[in-house]
């Protein structure tokens, strides 16, 4: 029987980093209320100085779900800074993130939840790998070639880290040094830590409203620096096999 929902000490806090997503926000919070109706979790909705009424209409909402926040950037500062502001702020042991634009479906994260607390101490990550993906034929190619570059040179085993459906332990992302699009390498900066990681097909959908933030040639410049960066970090990474009070 599921525990009564404490709005002070979830156990759960779905982080959810938006930008311009007015379209898309309110219908994607009432979504996640409904997956995770009967489970004690929090919703926190990150607007990243949004131009437009996202803000607005999140707050409009909770009168309506009890478990809604809203933070605000004061000044845009990108998915991955709103992704850690909401982990920051959370106050769930386990985080599950997904995109703001809908295209991540809110149905498949209590899956991810009971996947990673079943396993042992150690698995840290249960990563979505979206099938069937609703995307343009160019971002897919885009994303396969970068995904197997990646895995390749990480070593990550990871095949979709572009997924933003994931739960993990906060805790374990407290411990990852924090950089501008983390949110694509945290299976690889996870198994850094010596923490293990775990994936799961989820679905995907097609964006409904407002568009894509990203295109194929900035997030390729983007990780060519970052995959550097990420391999200077393995590298320089000493794990002491644990630690003991004596």
């Amino acid at each position: 029987m599921a525990r009564a929902a404490d709005p002070k000490t979830p156990d759960i806090s779905v982080v959810v980093p938006v930008f311009d997503e007015e379209g898309a926000a309110p219908a994607l919070a009432r979504e996640i209320a409904a997956a995770f109706k009967g489970r004690n979790h929090e919703i926190i909705f990150v607007d990243d100085a949004s131009r437009d009424g996202t803000r607005a209409a999140l707050k409009a909402l909770i009168a309506e779900i009890p478990q809604l926040r809203v933070l605000a950037h004061r000044k845009n500062s990108g998915q991955s800074r709103a992704v850690r502001s909401g982990i920051l702020g959370a106050r769930g042991a386990v985080i599950v993130t997904l995109d703001g634009d809908g295209q991540n479906d809110p149905a498949d994260g209590p899956a991810l939840v009971d996947a990673l607390l079943a396993g042992p101490p150690e698995l840290a990550l249960v990563g979505g790998e979206r099938v069937k993906r609703q995307d343009s034929a160019a971002k897919k190619v885009a994303s396969r070639i970068g995904n197997g570059v990646r895995k390749r040179l990480l070593k990550d085993t990871a095949n979709d880290t572009g997924c933003g459906l994931k739960a993990f332990r906060r805790e374990a992302f407290l411990r990852l040094p924090y950089f501008d699009h983390i949110h694509r390498y945290l299976p690889a900066l996870m198994l850094r830590e010596g923490y293990q990681t775990a994936f799961r097909p989820v679905n995907h959908r097609h964006r409904q409203t407002g568009a894509s933030k990203y295109t194929n040639l900035g997030r390729l410049w983007a990780s060519l620096s970052d995959l550097y960066g990420v391999m200077w970090l393995q590298s320089r990474s000493r794990l002491p096999g644990g630690v003991d009070e004596v």
